[in-house]
């Protein structure tokens, strides 16, 4: 495994990188972008930071919280996904480094994303928040939004798999993966898009 390298409470990455944060729902994430970039917690677009544009999933529900009212609940968490997905694209065609929110971790979705950075000639870097599922269950009830019992338990499947096969030095299909428990991830002060590029 490539791990990004970590020089106090920095994480380094080359420019224009994709780095997914992911994790059981619950465990953190918004949050920990929150803390990094200054977020408000109310944005419906992604917001640009120095070189690196933030993507939160959270971003793309409010932008279409209350415009679908008609439509199934899995019809608008297509949209809401599709739109989430659409801005990385956007934000990697033009060049940006990437720092974007992703609760879901399965192989296809993360196959997915390695498509994208590859079309656009970007690397792809997997930044795994670990927390334990009683304290993402106990994250999603203090936001006041609980995944229902069988959504968490495939979302805890999928990341365990994935957390075991980064541990034995497999991240693909990203160049490089980190997983951080919450302690290690509130000592994170700033992520770096300055390292040498790989390709």
């Amino acid at each position: 495994m490539r791990s990004e390298p970590v020089q106090g409470a920095l994480l380094r990455y080359p420019p224009g990188s994709l780095v997914i944060l992911t994790g059981l729902p619950g465990a953190g994430k918004t949050t920990l972008l929150q803390r990094l970039y200054g977020l408000g917690g109310a944005e419906s677009l992604p917001v640009t930071r120095g070189p690196a544009v933030v993507i939160d999933s959270s971003q793309s529900r409010r932008h279409w919280y209350g415009r679908l009212p008609w439509a199934p609940y899995p019809l608008r968490r297509a949209v809401v996904f599709v739109t989430h997905v659409s801005r990385i694209r956007q934000a990697l065609a033009r060049g940006q480094a990437v720092v974007a929110h992703n609760r879901g971790c399965g192989p296809y979705v993360l196959r997915a994303f390695a498509w994208l950075a590859r079309r656009n000639r970007s690397s792809f870097h997997l930044l795994l928040l670990d927390a334990p599922p009683e304290a993402a269950l106990e994250g999603q009830r203090a936001r006041g939004r609980v995944v229902a019992p069988r959504t968490f338990a495939r979302h805890q499947r999928q990341w365990e798999s994935l957390v075991v096969r980064v541990k034995n030095g497999d991240p693909a299909p990203a160049t490089g993966a980190r997983i951080m428990d919450r302690a290690e991830a509130t000592l994170l002060e700033e992520i770096l898009f300055d390292s040498p590029r790989e390709f």
